[in-house]
């Protein structure tokens, strides 16, 4: 792959992910979605997109292609990969954003029709080659690996931040929560759902939720297999997450600022991945924040002698960069083999 051509992109769903990473792409160089298929109504879409953006002069609707000053996206109104003849839109990525598209046999789908990469904007159902958290694995990644995830919003925050801090000091167990916003399948009013308290409304009550991230962290730090226990609320709030970890360290000289240090140090080594904030922000402070952990200094605190409650935020706009990311990292990959 020439450096001066921008990355393909085949967009499949157009929820709030999907349209974070096209506008995030819209501002890149190196990125150009051909194509965003959606069984949404184009007009409304393309309002979605405006309304969020603010900027409704960027993101034109011409006909059946969604135009900003970059590159020009043909909508396809479909949400069936099967259907999507990604061979002639010469796509060299799909980003499958939509819901309930995480099982091999949709992925396949998409390699079929022409996709020479297929990336899950969330976690996998079953096995695929390869979850890829830029700062952890990244190296590991081979020109082989077709069927991808990123992982997910809150599992690379937790990953990051027990990947920083399990380098630096023994761990013998971590318990979390994470506070999540509310998300596009609860209900705002009650409404018999899969289960009894994801049936009562997101917009007023505090929901205990489970959390399918701790069995995939396993793949990405092995030596905390077995070691981290996690439950989720999804509470009253549209955007900005916050990860409440209760870390167990083996050494009782471990202390406050031996943690945050080390945050702050490895917020400097990733930048625009991590980051450290010193002020008391709450969370509507992180939206729009692109960085997939932003570590609160001041709400670390010790109790005993070995356990430390640390928090760090995070909203989905960073996810949405760490699949620009991903993609990026496959491009320069195949561009070396290529030289080589």
């Amino acid at each position: 792959m020439n450096q001066a051509t921008p990355i393909r992109v085949g967009l499949m769903g157009f929820g709030q992910i999907g349209r974070q990473v096209y506008r995030l792409a819209s501002q890149r160089d190196d990125f150009e979605i051909v194509a965003i298929a959606d069984i949404g109504d184009a007009a409304i879409l393309h309002y979605l997109l405006c309304s969020e953006a603010g900027a409704d002069e960027h993101y034109q609707l011409e006909g059946n292609f969604l135009v900003n000053p970059r590159f020009r996206s043909r909508m396809m109104p479909t949400n069936r990969p099967a259907e999507m003849p990604w061979d002639l839109l010469k796509v060299d990525f799909v980003l499958d954003s939509a819901p309930g598209h995480r099982t091999r046999q949709y992925m396949q789908d998409h390699l079929d029709g022409g996709a020479p990469r297929v990336l899950l904007r969330g976690l996998p159902e079953d096995h695929i080659d390869r979850i890829v958290v830029r700062g952890i694995n990244a190296g590991s990644i081979q020109a082989s690996d077709r069927m991808l995830s990123a992982g997910s919003a809150t599992t690379t925050a937790l990953a990051l931040l027990l990947h920083i801090l399990s380098s630096s000091f023994d761990i013998e167990c971590v318990s979390l929560t994470t506070i999540h916003a509310y998300t596009s399948d609860q209900p705002l009013q009650d409404y018999a759902g899969v289960d009894f308290r994801r049936s009562r409304s997101a917009a007023k009550n505090i929901i205990p939720n489970s959390h399918e991230g701790v069995p995939w962290l396993s793949q990405l730090l092995p030596a905390l297999d077995g070691k981290v226990m996690m439950s989720t609320l999804n509470v009253p709030v549209q955007q900005g997450c916050l990860l409440d970890t209760n870390l167990v360290f083996a050494d009782a000289a471990v202390g406050v600022d031996d943690v945050n240090n080390v945050m702050r140090v490895a917020a400097q080594s990733l930048p625009g991945i991590v980051d450290v904030v010193e002020d008391p922000i709450v969370s509507s402070d992180v939206i729009g924040n692109a960085h997939s952990l932003l570590f609160d200094t001041q709400g670390t605190i010790k109790a005993g002698d070995h356990t430390i409650k640390t928090l760090g935020w995070y909203e989905s706009l960073g996810h949405a960069a760490r699949l620009l990311d991903v993609m990026r990292l496959y491009a320069d990959l195949d561009q070396r083999e290529e030289a080589a």
